[in-house]
């Protein structure tokens, strides 16, 4: 019986080595890379479309009312991106009023109404843009369609004017946002300046009066951008 247990004790110290030689050793996998989400790099370049709406109110030599007046209207423009946080363009805008009947009082009775009821721009632009935003100026020609009269307790008055001008310019800035493909949101604020308009007849309290005829507006709008379709670029 000893005989046998040497003999197997035997056979095992033999085997122990050769299965050792079988055991394929184990392959080394790499860990897999950790992932790097997509940096989207956003691009202004390109023709635009949209609408706006905002308010209107005189400047405080106008012989407008000073009260806010709503103002609605559309726009559309090209942009161009460079250097690369640049953007310039172009853009034309216009914009619808209610008409309105208020006006400027004077001592003897005389009311002065100045309605403008359109208004419109022509203008270039320059922005700096960090992803979606961008924060512009602008500049430009500007235009209206404008009514001057005058009354006394309703009754229309004869009058001769220097000025009363329909054509100007603009200044103005904002700040727009990419908030999906193809979609951007804007708030601005544009001033309108339309010279001055002096009165050379008319009844007496009113001859020799100057006023200013400008805008201030502030609006919010969108803009739908052809050809976008998206971020420009992706880097992983």
């Amino acid at each position: 019986m000893k005989t046998i247990w040497l003999g197997a004790a035997a056979l095992l110290a033999l085997a122990a080595p050769a299965a050792a030689a079988d055991i394929q050793p184990r392959p080394y996998t790499k860990a897999p890379a950790a992932y790097t989400p997509p940096q989207v790099i956003y691009n202004w370049t390109g023709f635009y479309i949209g609408g706006h709406v905002g308010g209107a109110f005189a400047g405080d030599s106008s012989f407008q009312s000073s009260d806010a007046r709503f103002m609605g209207g559309v726009q559309g423009g090209f942009d161009y991106q460079f250097a690369p946080n640049w953007v310039m363009g172009v853009e034309a805008q216009y914009s619808w009023l209610p008409t309105s009947n208020n006006g400027v009082l004077f001592p003897l009775g005389t009311q002065v109404t100045s309605n403008t009821d359109q208004i419109g721009s022509v203008t270039g632009r320059i922005g700096y843009t960090w992803g979606p935003a961008l924060v512009y100026a602008k500049g430009g020609y500007a235009w209206r369609n404008n009514g001057l009269g005058v009354n006394i307790a309703g009754v229309p008055q004869a009058f001769t004017t220097t000025g009363n001008n329909k054509d100007g310019y603009t200044v103005g800035a904002g700040l727009e946002y990419m908030f999906a493909p193809n979609w951007s949101a804007k708030a601005e604020y544009q001033y309108y300046n339309f010279g001055s308009t002096t009165f050379t007849s008319g009844p007496a309290d009113i001859v020799g009066v100057r006023g200013r005829e400008d805008e201030h507006t502030a609006k919010v709008g969108v803009n739908y951008r052809f050809g976008w379709g998206g971020p420009s670029a992706s880097r992983y």
